[in-house]
């Protein structure tokens, strides 16, 4: 059997390390490096320069790009050092001269050049903030270390020790080898599962003529199924029996559930609420303290959003187990009031027609219902009157229209005569004085 090209290539580098012509694959290694350093100092500044230009005249997509052409910059040296090693080792061969050296520098150069465009890749196709960021370094030191073996021939000896280290799980042995196989068959499948759940999120999300609650827990489901998916799928490929991790799964899922009661109630009810639909972002609610617009329903919370712009994230299970108001269920008309109290004599139909013009004149307020006044109360202070209105955007907040209405009814009642009461004033009597003294001089005007 033939042995790999690479399986000999300490000796083949020994052999012509006892040759001048090992000093030229040096000087030769040298150069290409050098020439893809000076061509990527004059390339690199032209790339971004241009890039910049892009980014200035396209607002935020420019931006975008200009940080995939920056990351694509990066690697202009590595590409044109294994471009121009390439170029080196193919004359070398057609000069009949050794070109070991040349080849493994080559290859790694290569190699880098590919792990950091699978990770560009991946970093379009999924989050850019995820895993892989915090594990792109990992990913390289692996990839090399394979690439290092490999070119060293060292490979099948790492794999053969590998399959001989065992691990005993009762009558299941499972070997480093197979762990390994494991670990990289589950990463890959993960990260096809992350893609394509992010791919069937993005193309949830576009459906407009979907319930948006449906939406999302359409793609919270899938995201999870799709992962599920992977790791049994990767641990099957690799040979591992998935009746091994039934016990484990068992005593999991236990300890789970009775360590994270509350957590898991709150997941569920999170479930129930988006498949009943009793909440639906864009909801006015009041729960216990908390009332505000519903921005966000996660598996486990809900963002509420109230009117100062604070976010309240309150427990799913909250909102199932306890009565929540919804103030736009059915319809997200609302009802406002404003009370006003008048000095006895008043003409009250008068005033009660002047607040509900003032109520009128806003544009916020619905001419169906109408806005309607109404004689509340007579007390010996003066005329209790109450002015309602509808509005259909809540979420825009009530306190300038009821301000707005306000400082139209004051101007209007200026302009009428009509009189608000005064309070009772207070007028201290001369020290000395007896209590019925003190007590008549206070009187109200």
């Amino acid at each position: 059997m033939n042995q790999p090209a690479f399986t000999t290539v300490l000796d083949a580098l020994f052999d012509e390390g006892q040759k001048p012509q090992v000093v030229a694959q040096l000087l030769a290694v040298v150069a290409c490096l050098l020439l893809a350093w000076l061509a990527t100092r004059l390339l690199r500044g032209h790339v971004r320069a241009g890039a910049r230009r892009y980014a200035a005249s396209a607002g935020g997509p420019g931006v975008e790009r200009l940080r995939q052409v920056s990351a694509l910059a990066d690697l202009m040296f590595a590409a044109l050092a294994a471009l121009l090693l390439g170029v080196a080792r193919v004359a070398g061969a057609q000069l009949h001269q050794p070109v070991t050296l040349v080849h493994v520098v080559m290859v790694l150069a290569f190699s880098f050049v590919l792990v950091r465009l699978v990770v560009h890749v991946l970093r379009r196709v999924l989050s850019p903030g995820g895993p892989l960021v915090a594990f792109e370094r990992s990913i390289a030191v692996i990839v090399w270390g394979g690439v290092a073996l490999y070119v060293l021939g060292w490979l099948p000896d790492a794999l053969q020790a590998s399959e001989s280290v065992v691990f005993n799980f009762g009558k299941t042995h499972i070997s480093l080898l197979q762990i390994l196989q494991a670990a990289v068959t589950v990463a890959v499948t993960l990260i096809v599962a992350l893609w394509a759940g992010a791919s069937l999120e993005a193309r949830l999300m576009r459906a407009q003529d979907m319930d948006a609650s449906l939406r999302v827990v359409l793609s919270r489901a899938g995201n999870a199924v799709l992962i599920t998916v992977a790791v049994l799928v990767s641990l099957s490929l690799v040979g591992i029996d998935l009746t091994v991790l039934s016990i484990f799964g068992g005593a999991l899922g236990v300890g789970l559930g009775l360590g994270f009661q509350r957590i898991a109630s709150s997941y569920v009810s999170g479930f129930i609420i988006l498949l009943d639909r009793s909440l639906r972002i864009g909801d006015i609610i009041s729960v216990d303290r908390f009332h505000g617009t519903v921005t966000q329903i996660r598996t486990r919370y809900t963002v509420l959003r109230a009117l100062d712009g604070t976010d309240a994230i309150i427990p799913n299970d909250l909102l199932v187990s306890q009565a929540v108001l919804n103030h736009s269920y059915t319809d997200s008309s609302v009802r406002l009031s404003l009370k006003v109290q008048v000095r006895l004599g008043t003409d009250v139909d008068r005033a009660l027609e002047l607040m509900a013009a003032a109520a009128r004149a806003e544009t916020r307020v619905l001419a169906d219902p109408a806005p309607a006044a109404f004689l509340t109360g007579m007390t010996s202070g003066g005329l209790d009157l109450e002015l309602g209105f509808w509005i259909a955007d809540p979420q825009q907040g009530s306190l300038r229209i009821k301000s707005d209405i306000n400082r139209t009814l004051w101007s209007s009642f200026q302009a009428q005569g009509v009189l608000l009461p005064e309070a009772p004033r207070l007028v201290v009597a001369p020290e000395g004085a007896s209590p019925a003294a003190a007590e008549s001089r206070i009187t109200a005007v």
